[in-house]
C-alpha cells in the first residue's frame, strides 16, 4: 500500500484558499486588502514571490481584475480576492473576461451590505450578483464552500474549471467560512487541468472539449497573432459588431460551453435521498443544515457546491420525490426563487423559505423550527 503523503493543519477558510490555489499552480495574484477577504492577499504576498509567482497591490479594484486579465493572456494562472464592494467594481472586467474567454479565479469573500455594510459579518447577498452583475448574456461557475477542507478543494476546482471551460470562476466564500478554524487535509499532490494552447498537441480534460465549444488559447509570447476584444467578434478575433449572424453564434457559444456541460462542473452533497422533507442551502448556510439531516434521517440536505451553473438536473430530482422543500439562504431571497421555478415545473407541493440576516449563520434551532412547520 502507497505511503499516504498528505499532511494535515489547523486553519482558516482564507488560509485554506491560499494552500488550494499554491496547490493549484497559481503564478500571479493582484489584489487590493478588504474584509473579509484579506487574509487571501497576505498569505499569497508571503508565499507566492518564493514559489516563482508575482504578488501585486493595486490601487483598486478596477486595476485588480484588468491586472489578473492580463497576466492569463501572458500564460499564467491568475487571481484575485475580494469582497462585495470590490466585487461590483469587478463587474465590467468580469464581462471582459467572459467575452474575451479569459481563465481567471475570483474569491469573493460575501459579507452584510449593501454598501460599507457589515465589513466583519457573513452574509449571502452576492449570489444574483456572481450570475447578473455585468451586463449582457454570459455564463461563469461560481463554487460555494461550506468549510474550510471544501475552501482548499473548491479552490483547486475553481482554477481547473477556469482552464477547462476558458471562464471566469469565482470562489463564493462569506465571512463565516472565511474566518472559522478547522483541520484541513492538503494532499502532497493534486490532479491539475491544464488550457488547451493553439498550436499544441496536448492531452487531458481540456483537450477533450470540442474546439466549437472551447477553442485553443493564444498566449501572447508563443508565436500566435492573439486578437483580444470585448466586442462582438468572429473566431479569428476580428471584431464585427454589425454582424448579427457572428453575434448570434457568439453568444450562444459563451453559453452553451457552460450550460452544456452541468454534469462536469456541478459539485453538490446529497443526505438522506429518500426524505420527504428536504433542505436546500449553499455555504455557511449549510452548516447547522447538514447537523440536522445527519441526526434525522427524515431530512434530506442538497448543499449546493456549485451554485453557477445552477445544478438544476439534481434541484429537479429532489423536487419530484420531496413533498416539501425548505431553502435557506442569508439574504432576502436568491436561491429560493430558483428553487421554485424548477420545483413548480414538476409539481412539488411546498417549497418555503427561510431568510436569515444580520450577519449571524442560521443556527440549528432556527432551521429545526422551520421544518417542524414544514408539515402545517
Amino acid at each position: 500500500m502507497a505511503e499516504d503523503s498528505s499532511r494535515t493543519d489547523f486553519m482558516q477558510g482564507n488560509e485554506a484558499c491560499v494552500e488550494g490555489s499554491l496547490a493549484a499552480g497559481v503564478k500571479f495574484f493582484a489584489g487590493y486588502p478588504i474584509t473579509p477577504s484579506t487574509e487571501v492577499a497576505e498569505g499569497l504576498a508571503a508565499r507566492l514571490p518564493k514559489r516563482g509567482g508575482i504578488f501585486l497591490q493595486m490601487e483598486d479594484e478596477l486595476a485588480c481584475i484588468s491586472a489578473i486579465i492580463g497576466a492569463s493572456w501572458a500564460g499564467v494562472k491568475s487571481m484575485t480576492a475580494t469582497s462585495g464592494p470590490g466585487f461590483s467594481l469587478m463587474q465590467e472586467g468580469i464581462g471582459y473576461a467572459a467575452m474575451t474567454e479569459t481563465p481567471i479565479v475570483i474569491v469573493n469573500v460575501m459579507r452584510g451590505g449593501p454598501s460599507t455594510g457589515q465589513p466583519t459579518m457573513a452574509s449571502q447577498a452576492d449570489l444574483m450578483q456572481v450570475k447578473w452583475g455585468s451586463h449582457g448574456d454570459y455564463q461563469v461557475i461560481a463554487l460555494a464552500p461550506s468549510n474550510v477542507q471544501e475552501s482548499f478543494d473548491l479552490t483547486v476546482d475553481a482554477f481547473n474549471l477556469a482552464e477547462k471551460y476558458r471562464v471566469p470562476t469565482i470562489l463564493l466564500s462569506d465571512a463565516e467560512i472565511a474566518h472559522m478554524r478547522e483541520s484541513l487535509i492538503i494532499p502532497e499532490k493534486v490532479e491539475l487541468i491544464e488550457r488547451k494552447e493553439a498550436g499544441k498537441k496536448g492531452e487531458g480534460p481540456a483537450y477533450q472539449i470540442p474546439d466549437d465549444i472551447v477553442p485553443p488559447f493564444k498566449t501572447f509570447g508563443h508565436g500566435h497573432k492573439a486578437f483580444v476584444t470585448g466586442m462582438t467578434h468572429d473566431r479569428d478575433g476580428f471584431i464585427a459588431p454589425e454582424d448579427m449572424t457572428i453575434e448570434e453564434a457568439l453568444v450562444r457559444r459563451l453559453n452553451d460551453k457552460i450550460s452544456k456541460n452541468e454534469d462536469d462542473i456541478c459539485r453538490v452533497e446529497v443526505i438522506n435521498p429518500d426524505a420527504k422533507k428536504f433542505i436546500i442551502c449553499f455555504g455557511s448556510a449549510a452548516l447547522a443544515a447538514k447537523e440536522i439531516a445527519m441526526n434525522n434521517k427524515d431530512v434530506g440536505l442538497l448543499k449546493l457546491k456549485t451554485v453557477w451553473p445552477l445544478p438544476e438536473k439534481k434541484i429537479i430530482e429532489i423536487a419530484e420525490a420531496a413533498e416539501s422543500i425548505l431553502v435557506v439562504e442569508m439574504n432576502m431571497g436568491q436561491l429560493v426563487r430558483e428553487v421554485q421555478r424548477l420545483a413548480c415545473g414538476v409539481n412539488c407541493r411546498s417549497v418555503r423559505f427561510y431568510p436569515k440576516i444580520g450577519g449571524d449563520a442560521p443556527r440549528r434551532n432556527e432551521i429545526q423550527a422551520e421544518i417542524d412547520r414544514m408539515g402545517d
